[in-house]
C-alpha cells in the first residue's frame, strides 16, 4: 500500500542535507560548548555557525537569536519572560483566541500570577482586527502576542500592520511564527516584532530544538537558570546535533524557499479546486487569499473527524484534525 504523508504541519521529515550536517556531531564531535579546549570549541563554533544561519532566514542579528528546546518552549519563554521583566511597569497583555496553546497556557498561567489577559476574537476567517488590538490596550499593557499565520486553518495574520498599532504605545509584541518560518519570507524589521518564536521541525529540521529572536536591548527574565549558555537566559548544555540541524534547515529553507513556494501553491490549487468537486459537503475553512501556501484546512459537514483520520490512515494516508500538540 502506497503511503502519503499530508501532515507536515504538525512534523515534516528532516532534509537529507539537514542528516548529513548533524551526523558529525552524534558522533566524534562531542564536546561539551561551555568547555574551554578544543573539543568543547568545535562544537560551541558549530552552534555560533548555525546561530548566524537562523538570524540569517528572518532578518536578524546573531546575538538575537536563543536557542531552545521546541517552539512551545519559545512561546512559554517570550510570554512569562517579558511579562515578568516589565510587571513594574504593568500587568496587561493581549493575545488572540486562536493562539496556540503554549500562548494560551502561558497567559493562563500569568493570569494566576496577577496578570490580566484579553483575549481577542477573530472573524470568520480567523483574522485579527488591528483596531480591535488598538480598543484592547491600556496604560497597563507591556505585551501584545498575535501568531504570524494560525497553525491549524492557516490564515495569516496582519501582523505588520498590529505592530504599527502596538508600537504607538511603546508595547513589546511578540510573534508566533513556528507555522510559518522557512515556508513564507519573514523579517523581522519589517514585521515590526520585538520577539519571534520558531521550530526547525517546521521546516525539515529535527525535532526538538527552536529559537527564540529577542530584539536587541529587550529585557527578559531568564526562562532556565544554573548555567551561562545562552548568554545566561537559558541555562543547560546545548543540544549541539539539533542547533546544527536547525541552522542547516534554516539555510536550506532560504536558498530553496521560492521552489519550495511555487510546488506548494500548485498543490495547494489542485486540492483546493479538486476535493468540492470530489467530496459532498466539504467546505475550505481558512482566508481564501491570505493563507500559508503549505496548508489546506477542510470540514466535511456530518462526519466526525477522528473518525476519518482513522479511515484515511487505514488506506495509508496521514493527516491532522487540528494542532498536533492537542490532537
Amino acid at each position: 500500500m502506497r503511503k502519503v504523508y499530508f501532515d507536515h504541519a504538525s512534523g515534516t521529515p528532516i532534509h537529507p542535507q539537514v542528516r548529513e550536517e548533524m551526523l558529525p556531531y552524534l558522533k566524534e564531535i562531542f564536546g561539551n560548548p561551555s568547555s574551554l579546549h578544543q573539543f568543547g570549541q568545535e562544537s560551541a563554533s558549530a552552534i555560533e555557525k548555525a546561530r548566524q544561519r537562523v538570524a540569517g532566514l528572518i532578518g536578524a542579528e546573531p546575538e538575537e537569536i536563543i536557542f531552545t528546546g521546541n517552539g512551545s518552549e519559545a512561546n512559554n519563554f517570550a510570554l512569562k519572560g517579558i511579562a515578568l521583566a516589565h510587571q513594574k511597569r504593568g500587568k496587561h497583555l493581549i493575545v488572540s483566541s486562536i493562539e496556540h496553546f503554549s500562548v494560551l497556557h502561558s497567559a493562563k498561567t500569568l493570569e494566576k500570577w496577577g496578570f490580566k489577559v484579553t483575549y481577542l476574537p477573530v472573524d470568520q476567517y480567523g483574522l485579527v482586527d488591528p483596531a480591535e488590538v488598538a480598543r484592547a490596550m491600556t496604560e497597563e499593557t507591556i505585551l501584545v502576542s498575535i501568531m504570524h499565520a494560525n497553525n491549524e486553518i492557516g490564515t495569516i495574520e496582519p501582523v505588520e500592520e498590529i505592530s504599527r498599532v502596538v508600537r504607538k504605545r511603546k508595547v513589546y509584541f511578540h510573534t508566533d511564527a513556528i507555522a510559518t518560518t522557512g515556508i513564507i519570507p519573514l523579517d523581522v524589521g519589517e514585521l515590526g516584532v520585538d520577539c519571534l518564536s520558531l521550530s526547525a521541525d517546521q521546516f525539515y529540521g529535527p525535532k526538538g530544538v527552536g529559537a527564540l529572536f529577542l530584539r536587541k536591548g529587550t529585557r527578559i527574565m531568564p526562562y532556565l537558570e544554573g548555567g551561562i549558555q545562552e548568554d545566561g537566559r537559558r541555562a543547560g548544555t546545548e543540544n549541539v546535533p539539533g542547533i546544527v540541524g536547525l541552522g542547516k534547515a534554516a539555510e536550506l529553507a532560504k536558498k530553496e524557499m521560492e521552489k519550495r513556494q511555487r510546488h506548494l501553491l500548485f498543490l495547494r490549487k489542485k486540492l483546493i479546486n479538486e476535493l468540492p468537486r470530489r467530496i459532498e459537503h466539504l467546505r475550505i475553512n481558512g482566508h481564501p487569499k491570505l493563507r500559508l501556501p503549505n496548508n489546506v484546512h477542510v470540514c466535511i459537514e456530518f462526519i466526525e473527524g477522528e473518525s476519518m483520520l482513522m479511515l484515511l490512515d487505514s488506506q495509508g494516508i496521514a493527516t491532522s484534525s487540528g494542532s498536533a500538540c492537542t490532537s
